[in-house]
């Protein structure tokens, strides 16, 4: 992996009075360009060919002040961004780069743990730790942090109870097409459906995790952690929509049947929606979100960098309330909406998105000469 001395150097070598904030042109780009341009940065984002239209043209910045993506670099795959002639064209505009979900679905973490020599905002190593079947991933870090996660049961023989398996798409091996099962006869039932439909692979399925279904109010917890102020924030909570699920279940039971007579419920991310919480769980919120930072402190140092998110749901069994975590995201998580819910206007007076809060940060750096310590 690249050392982290090798990317402060170059952000060292920087003109701090022209930095520029780079984004893929996907996920949670124009949330990142908008609270940058706010801030007095540069943008620029990096497309694939096909996808640009949202950044060389509706999105663009305008002479009268309006857009907020300065320039475009497109490219005809998001994983060409790793080719050295496309690097220097980076570093010559003193980028700092915001990572976000498409780092692991479009690259290979190995390309940009070791080959990608641009400074990124967050921790570049725990990328991969979203993934289910590498070491020391999320569980690891949920276990270790004392954060409740469902039970996963390591063969499908072993299925007592209702499950979820997560799986892999035959074609899009970034979504899941997940299926549900209350016992080993359920599971291979559909299982074998699904592998003579050609939905999923035998492989995918070998590699898929098999995971305790939690029922519970889903909400997904969004948090910032300042590296300079060593201080946690909660940016925001949201739940997400689906597709097709989300359809599914707004129809009445009786047609809900006959629908799946004919097609199997998909659980795709389509966005999310605001979801306002109780005050009362606030402070178990703070709670989950330092014991995973000093967790990942401990574990992946120097941690996590700026946002993340432990998404899952509330169960209220054993007479209690109780976050369970389903997946944990290490990066900016995919719902701008956050600015939305009143969390950070508690703390700033008025609500602020991911973005915005991103280019404070590393505006604050610039000014107290702490830029090196928060990229990777």
């Amino acid at each position: 992996m690249i050392e982290r001395k090798e990317i402060q150097k170059i952000v060292e070598s920087y003109n701090k009075n022209n930095i520029t904030i780079g984004v893929l042109g996907g996920h949670s780009g124009l949330d990142v360009c908008r609270g940058a341009k706010k801030h007095g940065f540069r943008t620029i984002a990096v497309c694939q060919k096909g996808r640009e239209k949202t950044y060389t043209k509706y999105y663009k910045t305008r002479g009268d002040g309006r857009g907020c993506i300065d320039e475009t670099i497109v490219l005809d795959k998001f994983s060409e961004i790793t080719k050295p002639k496309v690097q220097e064209q980076l570093r010559k505009k003193n980028i700092v780069f915001i990572h976000n979900r498409y780092f692991w679905v479009y690259f290979d973490f190995h390309d940009i743990e070791n080959n990608f020599m641009i400074p990124i905002y967050g921790t570049r190593g725990m990328l991969k730790l979203e993934e289910r079947d590498v070491p020391k991933n999320q569980y690891y870090l949920l276990e270790k942090a004392g954060i409740r996660y469902p039970k996963i049961f390591k063969s499908p023989q072993d299925i007592d109870r209702l499950v979820i398996v997560k799986v892999s798409e035959a074609i899009r091996g970034y979504e899941r097409a997940f299926f549900y099962a209350s016992n080993y006869d359920d599971y291979k039932k559909k299982s074998e459906e699904m592998l003579a439909k050609k939905i999923i692979t035998k492989d995918a399925l070998n590699k898929a995790v098999i995971e305790e279904y939690v029922i519970g109010a889903q909400i997904n917890f969004n948090y910032f952690y300042s590296v300079i102020d060593d201080e946690l924030e909660i940016m925001g909570t949201d739940t997400r929509r689906q597709t097709n699920l989300d359809g599914l279940i707004r129809l009445p039971a009786n047609e809900q049947l006959e629908v799946l007579k004919y097609l199997k419920p998909k659980i795709i991310e389509t966005g999310h929606i605001a979801a306002t919480t109780k005050e009362s769980i606030i402070e178990k919120i703070y709670t989950l979100g330092e014991k995973f930072v000093k967790t990942t402190k401990k574990e992946y140092p120097p941690g996590i960098i700026g946002p993340f998110a432990l998404q899952g749901a509330i169960a209220a069994d054993k007479g209690r309330e109780e976050m369970v975590v389903f997946d944990v995201s290490m990066r900016i998580p995919g719902s701008p909406l956050t600015r939305f819910t009143p969390h950070s206007g508690y703390l700033y007076g008025d609500s602020i998105s991911y973005g915005e809060r991103i280019a404070m940060e590393i505006k604050k750096a610039i000014e107290t000469n702490k830029l090196k310590e928060i990229v990777t």
